[in-house]
């Protein structure tokens, strides 16, 4: 057995001695149903930081995001703005969640939805998007677990028993402790996932020779035309090295190809809004209720978040997915010798570029057989680190909505806790069975869970801020924007065809996401419906809510004349940062064709664009977030009226 296998297996061993350990540690003091499900409202400030960034960044940060970057250049590289993108969504609605989670004793965000609204339509949507982000979601990174063992362990392990031998201690550790456990185990997640990431690139940038080889090299390669996507349409630049214009009024992926690759303006807008879906997601609903005060949000939003993985990801991802091109990972590179060593595998890595990380791991595996091991780890944590969340807090959904709500109302906190733990069970088994016995359905749904999370945006919205959303508006926009997302995406034609039906548009037509599509379809539905079922008595039961957060969320006069400057503020950096205006980023800094001497900073003018983007972007999150008191504690302390909306009265409202 390698040096390296053996390495492996020691460091895994002891990493699934720590997660049974808090498994173990969350069963005996989870004393309630509220202790199992949303930790009894008592996860502290560093634990929520670190917790929460784990679950945010998962195991596709780890391994398909640079993967992404190598496969289509930097224009695909503006995806790792969801640094920014995915806690900008926390900074709109945590702190309003956890102040009404706190005050009405919510359990999970069916509960405040259909308390809100008076109607459980909305619950049951609530629940079926939390199934439909969950499985799939899930399914992909136990499958990419799998994968990863399979390939470090030269085929010792397979796929599959990896996968399962894998889940199998996640799901121990998940339905023993609840999300305590989740908690505790996620912050040791989000150390090694940033850890491992840094060392990854460090690798990377070692093989290729340092930091002035590696611009040397982006700098022959945006002189050829050696490219994915070729040349971008009207200047011509290396597909690599420039987004292709604003947008392409194109039929979508699978009916036409795209000139000069699919990141155009729009699409990476869009793009975002998908996944701005994890935090909207229900599972971050029930992190907002698990905390202790919103103490914990403006640091996990603005300086683990943004900032911290910011960083890593617009350097060392960028090292581990645009350098790959220069180490033989790109046959096409290759033939046109452009490539400075060959010690990637060209074939393969062309072939599956998630297989990119691992290849890399493999060449310190005669060197450094016991980093290849820590490595390892590392990226087990961050698959892992996601998919516990969503299995704890699908299974709550699954026990409060659905069980407790409408088979036994009066079960008590161990059938409570009982339930959630088949819950768990359940998700997990429905994620293995489909990942083993179905990769292409896994493929087909894993590309709405995000884009379907995004879609509860209106109805958090509502919740938060807008009370003239109605409740038929919302619950039917939120319909119409699943709608919208299944038909825009490869499921969608795959439903169609089932029924004998071809659909005109392929995925993601006119280079718009399907969250894109989807919340079009869900505002065109939601705000005209709203408009026409306005009723006074329900208007004003929502309004005990806004009231509430008015007379404790409400901004000091002095400050209220910031707001258009935050509005201001947000809507410029989005367009130039991650939508439309980013196409100045192609050459503002210097052609990609016009080498070194030729860009402003020494590095491809796309680059120097993004990392000037993320920092304007740190600094807008850090505005929102403490400036204007978005995710800062509230001046006035909220006060419960219950712990537990299931053990009182106020169920029946």
């Amino acid at each position: 057995m390698a040096p390296k296998v053996i390495w492996l297996f020691v460091f895994v061993g002891l990493y699934w001695v720590y997660c049974i350990y808090w498994g173990i540690r969350g069963a005996m003091t989870a004393k309630t149903a509220s202790d199992y499900f949303i930790a009894g409202r008592r996860l502290s400030l560093w634990v929520f930081v670190l917790a929460a960034t784990a679950t945010s960044f998962s195991g596709w940060t780890f391994m398909g995001h640079p993967g992404l970057v190598y496969r289509d250049g930097f224009q695909y590289a503006y995806a790792s703005f969801y640094a920014i993108t995915i806690p900008f969504t926390g900074v709109m609605f945590l702190k309003r969640q956890w102040m009404l989670g706190k005050r009405f004793g919510y359990v999970t965000p069916g509960e405040m939805l259909a308390d809100y609204f008076q109607g459980d339509g909305i619950r049951i949507l609530t629940v079926l998007v939390a199934l439909l982000f969950s499985i799939p979601y899930l399914g992909v990174q136990l499958g990419a677990s799998g994968f990863l063992f399979n390939v470090l362990t030269d085929d010792l392990v397979s796929r599959d028993v990896g996968m399962w031998i894998l889940s199998l201690v996640v799901l121990v550790y998940v339905a023993s402790g609840g999300l305590r456990a989740v908690a505790y185990v996620d912050t040791v997640q989000c150390i090694l996932l940033a850890a491992g990431i840094i060392i990854t690139g460090v690798i990377a940038l070692d093989l290729v020779g340092g930091w002035a080889a590696l611009n040397e090299g982006f700098a022959r390669l945006g002189a050829s035309d050696v490219a994915k996507w070729g040349v971008t349409p009207g200047d011509g630049y290396n597909s690599y090295f420039a987004i292709p214009g604003v947008i392409q009024f194109t039929a979508g992926l699978g009916k036409e190809t795209p000139v000069g690759g699919l990141w155009t303006g729009i699409m990476c807008l869009t793009y975002m809004f998908a996944l701005m879906g994890i935090h909207s997601a229900p599972a971050f609903t029930m992190w907002a209720f698990g905390n202790q005060s919103p103490k914990p949000f403006a640091p996990q939003q603005v300086w683990a978040s943004s900032f911290c993985i910011g960083f890593i990801l617009f350097f060392f991802t960028a090292f581990q997915g645009m350098g790959a091109h220069l180490l033989g990972a790109n046959p096409a590179v290759n033939e046109a010798g452009l490539a400075l060593t060959m010690v990637l595998d060209g074939e393969g890595i062309a072939k599956n570029p998630d297989s990119l990380v691992p290849f890399y791991f493999n060449q310190i595996a005669d060197t450094a057989p016991w980093l290849v091991g820590i490595l390892a780890v590392c990226a087990l944590a961050a698959m892992q680190s996601t998919g516990a969340a969503y299995m704890s807090t699908a299974g709550a959904m699954l026990t409060r909505d659905l069980y407790k709500r409408y088979l036994n109302p009066t079960a008590d906190h161990a059938t409570q806790k009982l339930f959630g733990r088949i819950g768990v069970a359940f998700i997990v088994l429905s994620a293995l069975t489909v990942a083993t016995f179905s990769a292409d359905a896994l493929v087909l749904l894993g590309g709405l869970a995000v884009a379907f999370g995004f879609q509860m945006w209106p109805s958090l919205a509502s919740v938060c801020w807008f009370p003239w959303l109605t409740r038929q508006g919302v619950t039917l926009g939120l319909a119409a924007g699943l709608l919208g997302v299944i038909f825009t995406e490869n499921f969608g034609a795959t439903i169609a065809g089932a029924v004998g039906i071809e659909l005109a548009w392929g995925r993601w037509p006119w280079t718009i996401h399907s969250a894109g599509w989807g919340i079009l379809l869900n505002l065109a539905v939601c705000l005209p419906v709203s408009a026409m079922t306005q009723n006074s008595e329900a208007r004003a039961h929502r309004m005990k809510y806004h009231n509430f957060l008015r007379e404790h969320a409400s901004l000091s006069p002095e400050k209220k004349g910031l707001v258009p400057v935050a509005w201001i503020i947000t809507l410029l950096w989005m367009f130039f940062g991650i939508g439309p205006g980013a196409v100045l980023g192609n050459d503002l800094f210097g052609a990609p064709n016009a080498g070194v001497d030729g860009w402003t900073f020494g590095i491809p003018s796309i680059w120097a664009w993004q990392i000037l983007f993320w920092a304007l972007g740190v600094g807008m999150m850090w505005f929102l977030a403490y400036k204007m008191e978005m995710s800062t504690v509230p001046d006035r302390e909220v006060e419960a009226l219950v712990e537990d909306i299931g053990d009182s009265v106020a169920q029946q409202r």
